[in-house]
């Protein structure tokens, strides 16, 4: 059963596609079908028009839910930038419609959990290296929103917000509020001081679509200025798949390596480096801990709780690894969060 935003598609599917096959050149449009495609941590959803020649990718989203107006500005600086992303046909953002190009149906993060080559996963995560770095390397003050203190600060208050208020249930003792002050003005000092670059915010296996050559990036729409660590940091920790962290500190490594060839203004020394993006990974689990906690609770969407063990092995690895992290260690044991 159709529910009112599918009604609306199909009402507004038949125009779109004959623009799109016009301006393509494609001929006229043949009969097709559209399916699900999948759906996101947001309002956002997608559907996939086939015609047996061709598939096509469309984009819901509710207007009144999401502005895609930045997904379609942003989806031109990437391609500015050499990257590939989807192409847009068609953008109606008063009825938040879009009809774009199919990048393919499989993630970095599915074919990686297919069991791909060690050979092959390497290959794939050096091309995402270098695509990240070629974005990062046309970066400029003044064409995205600043990633600021007060922006750092919103996604961190989500932690104790959603993850210990709402998941857990209670409130945080004054030691505890103490312990969190403190590991938010850690946090906040070193991630201030980062070099600023294009940051996308979400670059990791789930949104890199696998393709011959290089991979197709997706999810771009929430992309700021801000610390050059962060896109490095989330794509070799990601929310679904677990690396080592040894393998995450090689991987960090090579980013560091290719960047600071293309003149990415990454620490010139990588243990530097290392270090800014180690807080930089902490700020990021403990907003998405707190992210999915509100998925949960405020839009239903259990789910992407039972990766929230993956997020508290990240910030016990990160406590192990860095003194400056012993008041979060007291912390997680106090709210009894435990790998």
């Amino acid at each position: 059963m159709m529910d009112s935003r599918q009604t609306l598609l199909h009402e507004w599917l038949p125009s779109a596609l004959q623009t799109a096959y016009r301006e393509q050149g494609w001929g006229a449009v043949p009969v097709g079908e559209v399916t699900t495609a999948s759906a996101d941590a947001s309002f956002r959803r997608y559907f996939r028009w086939n015609d047996g020649v061709r598939t096509l990718v469309i984009m819901d989203a509710p207007p009144e839910r999401e502005d895609s107006a930045p997904f379609v500005r942003i989806a031109g600086l990437l391609a500015e930038a050499h990257v590939r992303v989807p192409h847009i046909y068609v953008a109606d953002l008063q009825h938040g419609f879009l009809l774009m190009e199919d990048l393919g149906s499989h993630t970095y993060l599915e074919s990686i959990q297919a069991g791909v080559s060690d050979a092959e996963c390497q290959r794939m995560f050096n091309v995402a290296i270098a695509v990240l770095v070629r974005w990062q390397a046309t970066s400029r003050p003044g064409v995205l929103p600043d990633y600021d203190e007060a922006v750092l600060s919103r996604e961190l208050a989500l932690f104790p917000d959603w993850y210990v208020a709402r998941h857990i249930g209670r409130a945080m003792t004054p030691e505890e509020a103490a312990d969190w002050n403190e590991v938010c003005a850690v946090l906040l000092g070193s991630i201030l001081n980062e070099a600023r670059v294009f940051v996308h915010r979400d670059y990791m296996p789930r949104n890199l679509m696998t393709a011959p050559g290089e991979p197709g990036v997706l999810d771009f729409q929430d992309a700021l200025y801000g610390p050059v660590s962060y896109d490095a940091a989330s794509l070799f920790a990601d929310a679904f798949f677990s690396w080592s962290s040894t393998e995450r500190e090689s991987w960090l490594r090579a980013y560091w390596q290719q960047a600071s060839a293309a003149k990415v203004p990454v620490p010139e020394r990588v243990e530097e480096f290392l270090d800014q993006a180690r807080l930089m990974a902490v700020q990021r689990h403990l907003k998405v801990l707190g992210i999915f906690a509100r998925i949960r609770y405020r839009d239903g969407k259990a789910r992407y709780l039972a990766d929230a063990p993956r997020f508290i092995r990240y910030l016990r690895e990160a406590c192990e690894q860095d003194p400056r992290l012993t008041a979060l260690s007291r912390l997680l044991d106090s709210l009894g969060l435990h790998a």
